[in-house]
């Protein structure tokens, strides 16, 4: 009797919250009309790789909780770090004072970076920190040399995304999260990005020699004296559906823009904390950026923060007396949060203590061997990898290419049969995506791929035959 009595709260208080949430709630790129007709899958814990919902059943978190989970849920030194520095003290402003948790950070953070970048600069998420870097860009070259003229422009890629406040969408290369908010941008030089799968220059890799590049070079020659930098997410451009840029295409970039006097800003917010196998994505061709946008990971999972880290070069060309007005003047109330910094530093802690990049070696090529039995479906037509980074990109014909219509929402169809399957995932148009915490054994990487698999196959129909390798098909881990 009390059992039952005990399931008939729960559901209640499950009714009811789910009730709430179509009442109060506006959710993020959700298109609410839909949401408002099906019950809300509510999560109330997670523990390692799992989430579990309010009826306690377990699902895998397949996208890192948006690709903000490191180590795993509830890790105990992580939930350790917030509790000891909330005996202290949750906040204090760094405009005019500090605090330990963001000086010891900062420090750990410019020991771990690319070798020359040098200061931080603390902000609230990717965007904000985006937006750091595009300020302090344009304001470097009018102070560095105000006989120069104003360098004030950005080259920016296609498909590129790298937040959603006005600046960040000013560089970003999504039409469909750009367009509408065209009269509150400001305009972006933009090129084409290196999508192997769909090249728009119609050439194939690596007999191309990277030809994507060539109207980059162009574009810098021509435009340098008012570009004042190309901002790109390095490796991977994420939300375009996890598109891997060929090997040396990043340190090529970097060479151009030194040839021609524009910044180089990597958005590592995606890429940075381990998600490609290394630290930062740019570590992987030895390129240092003239700023770094980074967030997500930071606090591996916990809190939002963000920082932009800049070289001494651009850092020295904002000192001066205070009446030249020098200074950035730029900050967040949250800046530097301590709480924050102290769960980020116990973060890169877990990182150390863990030898977390070092195991991680292991799961990557696992997972790439786990993934190679999806090239054999019909309608995957492309799988991208590199590191715990996953794009598979689903098409209604392979040989031709052709993708299937928005309105046939293929990748929210295969998301929901993988929901049914114990595993949480998200869907960038038809391009599934796989994106573990960096603590996932390998056997919970192989229910993964075997819950996606069996979806896709669910979805589009498949006979159960195997079909053809997929022609054209990678993964580069």
């Amino acid at each position: 009797m009390e059992s039952h009595l005990n399931r008939t709260r729960l559901t209640a208080r499950r009714d009811r919250l789910a009730d709430w949430d179509r009442q109060f709630l506006w959710h993020p790129f959700t298109q609410m009309l839909e949401w408002e007709r099906e019950p809300p899958l509510i999560i109330e814990r997670g523990t390692g790789p799992y989430l579990i919902d309010t009826q306690g059943r377990q699902y895998l978190d397949g996208v890192s909780s948006l690709w903000v989970n490191v180590h795993g849920h509830r890790h105990p030194v992580l939930d350790r770090a917030i509790r000891d520095q909330l005996t202290r003290i949750a906040h204090s402003t760094l405009l005019g004072l500090s605090n330990q948790p963001a000086i010891r950070l900062a420090r750990e953070l410019i020991r771990l970076a690319p070798p020359g970048l040098t200061k931080v600069f603390y902000s609230d998420n990717g965007s904000t920190a985006v937006e750091v870097a595009l300020k302090m860009a344009v304001q470097y070259w009018r102070q560095r040399d105000p006989k120069a003229g104003p360098k004030r422009s950005f080259l920016r890629l296609q498909l590129a995304y790298h937040g959603d406040t006005v600046g960040a969408m000013s560089v970003g290369g999504i039409e469909l999260f750009r367009d509408r908010f065209r009269p509150l941008l400001f305009p972006a030089l933009r090129a084409d990005p290196p999508y192997c799968y769909r090249c728009p220059l119609g050439l194939t890799y690596p007999s191309c020699a990277m030809a994507c590049l060539d109207p980059i070079e162009r574009i810098l020659k021509r435009r340098h004296r008012d570009l004042a930098g190309v901002i790109i997410e390095p490796l991977v451009q994420a939300a375009a559906g996890m598109v891997t840029a060929p090997p040396g295409y990043l340190a090529r970039l970097r060479r151009l823009c030194t040839r021609h006097q524009v910044l180089l800003i990597a958005d590592e917010v995606a890429t940075g904390f381990g998600r490609t196998g290394r630290m930062f994505a740019c570590e992987h061709e030895g390129v240092t950026p003239d700023l770094m946008a980074i967030s997500k990971g930071l606090t591996g999972g916990y809190l939002p923060l963000g920082a932009t880290l800049a070289t001494d070069e651009i850092y020295q060309a904002f000192l001066g007396d205070y009446a030249e007005w020098k200074a950035f003047f730029h900050g967040h109330s949250y800046t530097g949060n301590p709480l924050g910094c102290a769960v980020a530093l116990a973060n890169l802690s877990v990182f150390r203590k863990e030898r977390t990049l070092v195991r991680m070696r292991r799961g990557i090529a696992a997972l790439r061997r786990l993934l190679r039995p999806l090239a054999r479906l019909s309608h995957v037509g492309d799988i991208r990898q590199r590191g715990y980074m996953v794009g598979i990109e689903l098409v209604k014909d392979r040989e031709t290419k052709a993708p299937y219509p928005v309105t046939d929402r293929i990748g929210h169809r295969v998301t929901m049969e993988a929901r049914r399957c114990g595993l949480i995932t998200r869907p960038l148009g038809n391009v599934i995506v796989l994106m573990p915490p960096l603590s996932t054994t390998i056997r919970d990487l192989a229910r993964m791929v075997s819950a996606l698999h069996e979806s896709i196959k669910v979805v589009t129909n498949l006979a159960s035959p195997p079909d053809k390798p997929t022609r054209g098909s990678h993964a580069r881990a």
